[in-house]
């Protein structure tokens, strides 16, 4: 039987809200039935940190150092804490939420869809699997994160490697259409990273840093040789291609897509009102 044929578009590295407009034009092209489901690539220009739709940003998040770093800022479409995107590949994948191998629940879309990522750290030669909580205390402690940052803690399906997360993502569905995001560390600063939290003290951030040691790694501190950007590219390439049983067709945006997406950029996610309205 021939493969679904999807489309495959590697968009380099863009601003945040140029990043969060593609995803979102996307999703809105797919449900309107002028895109095929779809796998991206991307980078960030600056290093961003990204809060989740849900996030308190006055509460949770050190403005003053996210400026003083020179770090980009916006708020998702999707759930989830805090990312900040450095030394990464990010991924999305657009499909219909009717695709015929798409589950109906959330954690079973994400397994499915994850499963592309989970072939990926495969060719990288890295044993990942996924984390799925299995006391009743694990599964309270997704609903009720303590932590602001979002590689804190593994979720249903997030990938690890020796019992570490690699790999965070999140999901929204609108329109009929799920959008999946989610970053695959290449390296992490962790320093920077907890300086842009907000903490109540320097001892609980002390502590909530030494604990992020165990739960969290990037690629390059288990990997035996060092990965590069386009290692892991091709690898996560081949693996979606594997673990969704599709073939990859690579694309380019027309002028006219581009005008629609820098549109959605300057109207919605480089707006205070969005970024900052929680």
């Amino acid at each position: 039987m021939a493969k679904e044929v999807w489309r495959f578009i590697d968009s380099g590295n863009s601003t945040p809200s140029f990043n969060m407009a593609l995803d979102e034009a996307l999703l809105d092209w797919h449900s309107q039935g002028k895109f095929p489901p779809v796998i991206r690539f991307y980078g960030w220009n600056p290093a961003t940190l990204s809060v989740g739709y849900f996030q308190n940003v006055e509460k949770e998040i050190n403005l003053d150092a996210v400026k003083a770093l020179g770090l980009g800022f916006v708020r998702r479409p999707t759930g989830g804490r805090g990312v900040l995107h450095e030394h990464e590949l990010t991924y999305s994948v657009i499909v219909s939420e009717e695709y015929p191998e798409m589950p109906k629940t959330v954690t079973e879309a994400y397994r499915v869809i994850s499963e592309g990522i989970l072939k990926g750290f495969h060719h990288l030669g890295l044993e990942a699997y996924f984390a799925v909580p299995n006391t009743d205390e694990d599964r309270e402690a997704l609903k009720n994160p303590r932590s602001a940052v979002c590689f804190d803690a593994p979720s249903w399906y997030e990938l690890v490697v020796e019992g570490r997360k690699v790999a965070g993502s999140a999901q929204t569905r609108q329109k009929g259409v799920i959008l999946q995001h989610g970053a695959i560390l290449l390296d992490l600063d962790e320093d920077k990273l907890f300086s842009v939290f907000k903490y109540p003290n320097e001892r609980v951030k002390e502590r909530m840093q030494k604990a992020f040691k165990s739960k969290a790694v990037a690629i390059n501190d288990i990997s035996t040789k060092r990965i590069t950007l386009e290692e892991a590219k091709e690898a996560f390439y081949k693996g979606f291609a594997e673990g969704l049983n599709i073939e990859l067709e690579s694309y380019q945006l027309t002028e006219e897509e581009l005008a629609y997406v820098n549109k959605i950029a300057k109207e919605r996610y480089e707006t205070d009102e969005w970024n900052f309205k929680r």
